[in-house]
């Protein structure tokens, strides 16, 4: 397969065996948009399959640790921690996940921070379809992240996300 060279083109999980191990930190966000008698039966613990809240805070940090089994040139991963917060948002009818994933190595942990957002919405989703087949994930994102080569990065608010 020709793309206007002759280098081939490879794939490859970058080699990081020269790096030094250093502190980093990633925080990342999403949120599911739902119906509000929906968001009313999660906070009650009142749907179908239990306590949605903690099972959704349990598949975050599973996500997490998997990560490297769902991206293919992700390197696996000692992870330090993980943590997932849910807050629920009544005027928008949202539930905001939140994870931060802490590591001492010589990659980033941004994407099992993004993985363990991604697990957890998806089971709220799973769990609460029954009820709510059209809720809507949105808004999945890096907010923050430490340590590496690349220094501290901070997400700047958009306009979208001051004025919904």
């Amino acid at each position: 397969m020709s793309h206007g060279s002759d280098a081939l083109l490879e794939t490859r999980m970058v080699d990081i065996s020269e790096k030094q191990p250093t502190a980093r930190v990633a925080r990342a966000r999403g949120e599911i948009h739902m119906q509000l008698a929906t968001l009313k039966a999660v906070l009650d613990k009142d749907t179908p399959k239990g306590d949605v809240l903690t099972i959704a805070q349990i598949a975050g940090i599973q996500g997490a640790k998997q990560c490297a089994q769902l991206i293919p040139l992700c390197h696996p991963l000692l992870l330090n921690g993980v943590t997932v917060d849910i807050q629920a948002d009544r005027d928008r009818q949202v539930l905001v996940v939140e994870a931060t994933v802490k590591i001492t190595g010589k990659t980033g942990v941004e994407m099992e921070a993004l993985c363990a957002v991604n697990a957890a919405l998806l089971t709220i989703y799973d769990m609460c379809k029954g009820l709510d087949p059209g809720m809507e994930i949105n808004g999945v994102h890096l907010c923050e992240k430490t340590g590496g080569r690349h220094g501290h990065y901070l997400r700047s608010v958009t306009l979208e996300e001051v004025i919904p």
